[in-house]
C-alpha cells in the first residue's frame, strides 16, 4: 500500500544527496539492515542504493503514517521529520546500485552482539513468567538474574549486569494436563553492560542492550538479526526495553 503524492514531488529529489546533507546517525541506522552502502546482506531486507528518491520518501511516510504495515520499519520512521525522510532518500537514490568494493557488503557493527550464553544458568536465575502455546506444542518459561530483578521489584529502571533468558522447552505433558519444561528447543535473551551500545545507531540503540539466539546445544543462531531485536524493543524505551517488565516486577513475589 503506497502513499499518493503531487508528481511535483519528483522534483525535490533532481540533485544528488551527499552524507552531509543527509543526517549520519540515521544513516547508520539505515546501515544497520540496508547495508553499508545500501545494499542490504540479508536475503529479506531490499536494497536501498539506487532506488527512485519518490518511491524510497512514500514508503517511509507510509511506514511512519502506519498506512504500510511493518513494526519494525514503523518504529525507525516514526523517529524521522519530514526534512529527514526527504534527504535519507535522496542520499540512497544517489547511491550505485552495487556496491564498489567488498567492505560495501560486511555486516554493520550492530549486526555484532557481546551477548554470550550465560555458563551458570539456571543458576542465579528467577523464573518470572511461562506460557504455554498449544499450536506449536511449546512451553516458554522467562528468566531474569537476580541483580535485575531486585531493580524492577523496586521500581528501578534495569541497572548493566541485567540479564533477561527466554527458554523455550517442549513439554512434558502429564496425565492431569499440567505441562512442564522438556528438552530444551531455544534459548533467546538480553544483557546490558557499559559500553555495548557504543557501536550502536542511535535511533536503534536500547541504552546498552545486546540480544542473543542460541540452539538447544548453545550454538549461537542471531546471525544478523540483532538490528531487527533492536527496532523491535526501542519502542520500549519506558519499560527498560523489556517487553515483560510488569511480569518481572512480580518475580518472587
Amino acid at each position: 500500500m503506497f502513499l499518493h503524492r503531487p508528481l511535483l514531488l519528483a522534483t525535490l529529489f533532481a540533485s544528488s544527496a551527499t552524507l552531509a546533507e543527509a543526517p549520519p546517525a540515521k544513516v547508520a541506522t539505515c546501515q544497520a539492515c540496508h547495508g553499508a552502502a545500501g545494499v542490504s546482506i540479508a536475503p529479506d531486507i531490499p536494497n536501498l542504493a539506487g532506488q527512485k528518491a519518490t518511491y524510497l520518501a512514500r514508503q517511509l511516510e507510509a511506514f511512519k503514517a502506519g498506512t504500510r504495515k511493518n513494526d519494525l520499519m514503523a518504529a525507525m520512521a516514526a523517529q524521522l521529520s519530514p526534512d529527514d525522510i526527504k534527504a535519507l532518500s535522496a542520499y540512497w537514490s544517489s547511491l550505485p546500485p552495487a556496491p564498489t568494493d567488498a567492505a560495501a557488503t560486511a555486516p554493520h557493527a550492530a549486526t555484532v552482539s557481546a551477548m554470550t550464553l550465560p555458563k551458570d544458568f539456571p543458576q542465579g536465575f528467577v523464573e518470572y513468567k511461562r506460557e504455554q502455546n498449544e499450536s506449536t506444542q511449546t512451553l516458554t518459561l522467562r528468566y531474569a538474574n537476580k541483580l535485575a530483578v531486585e531493580a524492577a521489584r523496586a521500581g528501578k529502571p534495569l541497572p548493566e549486569g541485567s540479564i533477561l533468558l527466554t527458554v523455550n522447552y517442549a513439554p512434558q505433558i502429564g496425565t492431569d494436563g499440567r505441562w512442564t519444561p522438556g528438552p530444551v528447543k531455544t534459548y533467546v535473551g538480553m544483557e546490558t553492560r557499559a559500553g555495548w551500545g557504543d557501536t550502536i545507531p542511535p535511533l536503534l540503540r536500547n541504552g546498552n542492550w545486546n540480544y542473543g539466539v542460541w540452539s538447544a546445544d548453545g550454538t549461537p543462531r542471531l546471525a544478523l538479526q540483532q538490528p531487527r531485536c533492536l527496532a523491535c524493543h526501542q519502542p520500549k524505551a519506558a519499560d527498560s526495553y523489556v517487553f515483560t517488565l510488569a511480569a518481572l516486577k512480580g518475580a518472587g513475589g
